[in-house]
């Protein structure tokens, strides 16, 4: 969408579209529209710190008890900045909170509204801060796992534990729990996305690498990192972090070490198609 534009393309998950139908066949089709209400307001919190930091976005998908904020970043913003923008969304259930306590002592609004109003408001609150992918405290886990780990170890990480803890719930909602058949289908469909996430892992992190080839990720520090000749540029990848800039040493058998930038190793990589070539092969002539 066009980055200048104030409005978010705003698209309703297929999955949504399922609890629609089924509230209108109920007669809950109230707390769907808050829910809903609640979801949005929580993703115009994303939105606006997102684009106050510039950011590439693409569109908002709602979704029952959350949504996801579509954007063409990809683990090269800083990591700070990157926070602010998730912790942005959580931030929007407490100024809910004032307004309905607010709203409380007008008799505007029948107090039983307000009520399905404070309990669905902290409801989806607390649902999204689960460390499960992709909600905001899956999100937060990736913060913390790439700040101390590579980028390739902290994503796989997060979708290993996003995708254990889907499972744990799920167990506990089944047996200890009171079951519900809504939030049943919340968690399976969480555990789905998160094995698609890992299925399209490799996608992802090419993605962050072309990122960083086109000099679009944020460099805070100098990181080197020490390869023996016969690593692969994929090897030598998967040791990237993030906000560091990497000079990688290529070390021979019975030969001093070379010095080879990374964005030398990038370039082969996208323009080249030198994918299993050992890198020392590469660079031995330079």
């Amino acid at each position: 969408m066009n980055s200048h534009s104030i409005l978010p393309k705003i698209q309703i998950h297929p999955v949504l579209l399922i609890f629609i139908i089924i509230s209108i066949v109920t007669g809950t089709f109230m707390e769907l529209f808050i829910i809903l209400s609640i979801v949005l307001i929580h993703e115009l919190g994303h939105y606006m710190m997102a684009k106050f930091f510039k950011w590439r976005i693409r569109r908002i998908m709602l979704w029952v008890f959350g949504g996801v904020l579509d954007t063409d970043e990809h683990g090269n913003r800083p990591i700070n900045e990157e926070a602010l923008v998730t912790v942005a969304g959580p931030f929007q259930h407490v100024v809910i909170h004032l307004l309905l306590f607010f709203l409380s002592f007008l008799d505007t609004i029948p107090s039983g509204i307000l009520e399905i109003a404070f309990y669905y408001n902290s409801i989806i609150l607390l649902f999204n801060l689960l460390p499960i992918f992709p909600l905001d405290g899956g999100k937060f886990i990736l913060l913390i796992l790439s700040k101390y780990f590579p980028y390739k170890q902290a994503y796989h990480g997060m979708i290993i534990f996003s995708i254990v803890f889907s499972i744990i719930f799920i167990i506990l909602q089944l047996t200890i729990f009171s079951f519900t058949l809504s939030a049943i289908f919340i968690l399976l469909f969480l555990l789905m996305e998160n094995w698609t996430e890992w299925k399209r892992r490799y996608y992802v992190f090419i993605r962050f690498l072309l990122n960083r080839y086109e000099g679009e990720s944020h460099v805070s520090k100098v990181h080197p990192i020490t390869v023996s000749s016969e690593s692969t540029f994929m090897d030598v990848f998967s040791r990237f972090r993030r906000e560091k800039k990497h000079p990688i040493y290529i070390t021979y058998p019975e030969k001093e070490r070379i010095a080879v930038d990374e964005n030398d190793c990038l370039h082969t990589f996208f323009n080249r198609h030198e994918h299993t070539q050992p890198i020392g092969d590469f660079f031995i002539d330079n």
